[in-house]
C-alpha cells in the first residue's frame, strides 16, 4: 500500500502535486536542488491552498494540516529513502530524467514506484538505466496544470508494469479524487494534450484568417463545444447527435480545416515579439501588470466552480 510520497522538483507542477497529496493526508517529501526555490515554495503553496478555502473547497484547518504534511528536502536521498511512490516534475529533458531515475534507483527502496509527470517524453527512454525489477515499477503519471484544480491524471500502461501495480497507483489517485486515464500506447502528448492541440490548431488558424476576433473565438469555444465537453465526451456527443450526421459534416468540413504540422505563424510571431501571454503582459490579450494576480485568481476561481459542478457528473 502506498503511504509515503516524494515529489522531485518544486516548480509550478511539482509543488502543486505535492499540495494535492498533502491535502488528502499523505506525508510528502518535496525535493528541489535549488535553495532559493525551497525558500519561497511554502509561502507560494500556502497562498494557493488558501484560495481553496476562499471558495469553500477545503476549510482552513485542512490547509494548515496539509502544509504540515510537507517536508522540504535539498538532498535527494533524504527525500526518497523511505518513500513508496516518487514522482518527478523536472524540466522536459530526456537525459536529465534518465540520469535522475538511475540515481533514484540506487537510493530508493526496492518497492518504491517511480513516475514521471511528462506527456512528451517516451517512458522507454527514461527507464533504460534502471534495474530490470525497477522497470516493472515505472510509469508516466501526467497531471494537468494547475494540478490542485484539474481532476485528470493520465496513467501509462505500456506493458512494462504488472496490472496489480498499476491498480495500486490508480487506487492512490482515486483516494485524492483524481480522474485517471489508462493510456495503452506511448504516443507523444498521450491523450488529453493531443485533443487540446487539435482544438488549438484550428483556433489559431481562425485568428490567422481573420474569421473573428480572439474574444469572439474564445466565446464560441466556451459556450459551444466546450460547454458540452465539461460534462459530455466527444464520442458521447457523436452518438447523441447521430453518427450519420457526424460523417456527413466531417466530409464537408475536414478538407477546409487546418492540417498544419507545426506551430501556426501567428503564434510563432507573437513568441518572436516577446508576447508570451500573461507572464509578459501581452499575448492574444493585453494584461495590466497591476491586475495580473487578479486575472490569475479569477481563472482559478472559474476552475474551482467547474470542479464543484463536475462532481455531479463524475461516475
Amino acid at each position: 500500500m502506498i503511504k509515503k510520497i516524494a515529489v522531485i522538483g518544486a516548480g509550478t507542477m511539482g509543488h502543486s502535486i505535492a499540495g494535492v497529496f498533502a491535502l488528502y493526508g499523505y506525508p510528502v517529501n518535496l525535493f528541489d536542488a535549488y535553495e532559493e526555490t525551497l525558500k519561497k515554495v511554502k509561502k507560494t503553496m500556502k497562498n494557493e491552498l488558501l484560495e481553496l478555502v476562499e471558495e469553500s473547497l477545503f476549510d482552513e484547518e485542512t490547509v494548515i494540516r496539509a502544509l504540515g504534511n510537507i517536508t522540504l528536502c535539498n538532498k535527494l536521498e533524504d527525500a526518497i529513502s523511505d518513500r513508496d511512490y516518487i514522482i518527478e516534475a523536472t524540466p522536459e529533458n530526456i537525459e536529465l530524467k534518465r540520469n535522475l531515475f538511475a540515481t533514484m534507483d540506487k537510493l530508493a527502496p526496492d518497492h518504491a514506484i517511480f513516475a514521471s509527470n511528462t506527456s512528451s517524453l517516451p517512458l522507454n527512454e527514461m527507464l533504460v538505466s534502471v534495474s530490470d525489477e525497477r522497470k516493472k515499477r515505472m510509469m508516466v503519471n501526467h497531471w494537468y496544470n494547475p494540478a490542485l484544480l484539474m481532476p485528470i491524471v493520465e496513467m501509462s500502461f505500456f506493458g512494462n508494469m504488472p496490472e496489480e501495480i498499476f491498480e495500486e497507483v490508480e487506487k492512490l489517485f482515486k483516494s485524492i479524487k483524481k480522474q485517471t486515464i489508462k493510456v495503452l500506447k506511448d504516443v507523444p502528448g498521450l491523450v488529453a494534450n493531443r485533443i487540446q492541440q487539435g482544438v488549438a490548431r484550428e483556433v489559431f488558424s481562425l485568428i490567422e484568417q481573420g474569421v473573428a476576433e480572439p474574444a469572439e473565438i474564445d466565446k464560441a469555444l466556451k459556450f459551444g463545444p466546450a460547454f458540452r465537453y465539461a460534462t459530455t465526451g466527444q464520442l458521447e456527443v457523436a452518438d447523441l447527435g447521430g453518427l450519420d450526421i457526424w460523417c456527413t459534416v466531417s466530409d464537408n468540413l475536414l478538407k477546409e480545416i487546418d492540417n498544419s504540422t507545426c506551430a501556426n505563424p501567428i503564434l510563432r510571431e507573437k513568441v518572436k515579439e516577446g508576447k508570451l501571454g500573461i507572464k509578459s503582459g501581452a499575448g492574444f490579450y493585453n494584461y495590466n501588470p497591476d491586475e495580473i494576480e487578479k486575472v490569475r485568481k479569477e481563472f482559478n476561481r472559474r476552475l474551482i466552480h467547474q470542479l464543484k459542478a463536475s462532481e455531479f457528473y463524475i461516475k
